[in-house]
């Protein structure tokens, strides 16, 4: 065992050091920091004197509010874990997150009866239900009463490895894995976040959340707290791109976590031309590669103000940066275009080939990397552990290559790969170039089975609004782009592709719905 800070400390001494200082703003409620950590230390007593102690989990499972922000640092000063879900789950993906974890103590928002109800079917574990909101039995307030006479003041002792979030994947692959964050890596992290993605963070920045807290919006909120930077919640559930734009201008908002497809969308709103957005500094986008023409969009909009970074929940999104100096509006030759950045301070990438040997410069393989952000596996599911860390390297599962400098260029996932003809095409590369025609908005490739060819791609596009796509000349389009053994054997046009509750676009339902169709 290697004691360790508890991550609640982070909490404890901003407050200290800045009491008066606003620390949460929802709506017309201003939280300062002083009244943040004093929520937080009764509702860890609430918590403890009702049976949660060190090494419980505790799922709770909300849209952005003030009790998901509180909530985390209450689990973390009693040594709890902290199980966060998608609220865009449905209730039996919910149910399975509890009942893998185990937690005993759930958090639910009130606008979530039958999510609240299948995990506590499914999870016979959880010996205290909390509500977020009115009406709906013991709530997250009460809790808070129950400890203020006798809040907790010193967090509890743990040890590096000690657990302190369960990050559960998006389960692309099958079901969702639980991976261990713990506070010895959450720290490490922390600290990287603001070295790397944010430098000089204090707590005269503020940053806007438009992403739910439960994931990477909430490793970032993490940030904030322990420089003392005011987060600003969005008013409502849905994504209201004016309102964003006008929050930014009002509290001069200096950083923001986003993912592309929300980046894309504040960026094409006709609002990011009538608000002064000057204040920017980190407009931050992770969580799934983002295309050249949408990038170069946002650079005009933005300016120079863009920080890419990749990493998976298992690495925290501590992989790479590419921040504002590396990105280029014009194609200029000498920068990393189309790269997602160089390896995080203290972290080390490699390509490895299928025997877990380094591949030089410039070869395509997997995407592995070791250094203090890599989880600590994932939650009993040894046979996962021993696929995930082989050869010493975390695999991410994703493909690329490093160019001679060290920037990574991802391909796309090992998964989403199809071979044609005894080609490897990689769908990144076409849906690079069939996004640069004109009349496409959005473009996703996968691959299908082929008599002749073993497999062959089809595209499914979206036109730009009032475009109409005419596939025979984006077809003619790829020319001199493209090698011809990578073009789309066949183009469809739909009206909008599925996205999941992380805003990606899954691919196997893609392909789902191709069959479906009878478009494949």
């Amino acid at each position: 065992m290697i004691p360790t800070s508890n991550l609640g400390a982070m909490l404890l001494q901003t407050a200290r050091r800045l009491p008066d200082r606003p620390g949460l703003i929802w709506r017309d409620r201003v939280w300062n920091w002083a009244e943040i950590a004093a929520r937080a230390c009764a509702a860890a007593s609430g918590l403890r004197a009702r049976g949660i102690g060190a090494g419980d989990r505790v799922l709770i499972h909300s849209r952005n509010n003030n009790a998901i922000f509180e909530g985390v640092w209450a689990c973390w000063l009693i040594g709890a874990v902290w199980v966060p879900t998608n609220f865009r789950l449905s209730p039996p993906e919910a149910a399975y997150l509890a009942g893998s974890s185990r937690c005993k103590a759930q958090i639910f928002d009130v606008a979530f009866p039958e999510h609240r109800a299948a995990c506590r079917a499914e999870n016979p574990a959880c010996v205290l239900d909390i509500a977020i909101g009115d009406g709906a039995g013991f709530s997250w307030e009460d809790l808070i009463a129950e400890g203020q006479a006798a809040p907790v003041t010193l967090p509890a002792d743990v040890d590096r490895d000690h657990p302190a979030w369960f990050f559960y994947t998006s389960g692309t692959t099958g079901r969702p894995k639980g991976g261990i964050l713990t506070h010895g890596q959450m720290a490490f992290v922390i600290n990287n976040h603001i070295a790397d993605l944010m430098p000089g963070l204090t707590e005269n920045d503020a940053s806007l959340v438009v992403a739910p807290l439960s994931h990477g919006a909430g490793v970032h909120a993490l940030s904030q707290v322990a420089r003392g930077a005011v987060s600003i919640l969005l008013p409502g559930e849905r994504f209201d791109v004016p309102e964003a734009w006008r929050l930014i201008e009002t509290h001069r908002v200096s950083n923001m976590f986003t993912v592309p497809t929300i980046l894309n969308t504040l960026c094409r709103n006709p609002a990011v031309d009538t608000h002064d957005h000057a204040s920017l500094r980190h407009v931050i986008y992770a969580g799934a590669p983002m295309y050249r023409e949408d990038q170069k969009y946002a650079l005009s909009k933005l300016g120079p103000c863009l920080v890419q970074y990749f990493g998976l929940g298992e690495v925290t999104g501590n992989i790479t940066v590419l921040p504002p100096a590396w990105h280029s509006l014009e194609d200029d030759p000498a920068m990393p275009i189309g790269s997602c950045g160089y390896p995080r301070t203290g972290i080390e990438v490699a390509i490895l080939d299928t025997a877990n040997q380094p591949l030089p410069a410039g070869e395509t393989g997997d995407i592995c990397v070791r250094g203090p952000a890599v989880f600590a596996g994932y939650f009993e599911n040894e046979s996962a552990n021993e696929k995930a860390f082989a050869g010493g390297w975390f695999h991410t599962g994703d493909l690329g290559h490093l160019d001679a400098r060290g920037f990574l260029y991802i391909t796309g996932r090992a998964s989403d790969m199809y071979i044609s003809g005894g080609s490897n095409v990689y769908p990144r590369e076409v849906e690079e170039a069939l996004l640069t025609h004109p009349s496409v908005a959005e473009a996703c490739v996968v691959g299908v089975a082929d008599a002749k060819w073993g497999e062959s791609g089809v595209a499914v596009l979206v036109a730009e609004a009032g475009a109409m796509i005419d596939p025979a000349a984006v077809m003619a389009h790829l020319d001199g782009k493209l090698g011809r053994y990578k073009w789309p054997a066949k183009i469809v046009v739909w009206d909008a592709l599925p996205r999941s509750g992380y805003g990606k676009v899954p691919k196997n339902e893609v392909k789902r719905l191709l069959i479906e169709r009878g478009q494949a």
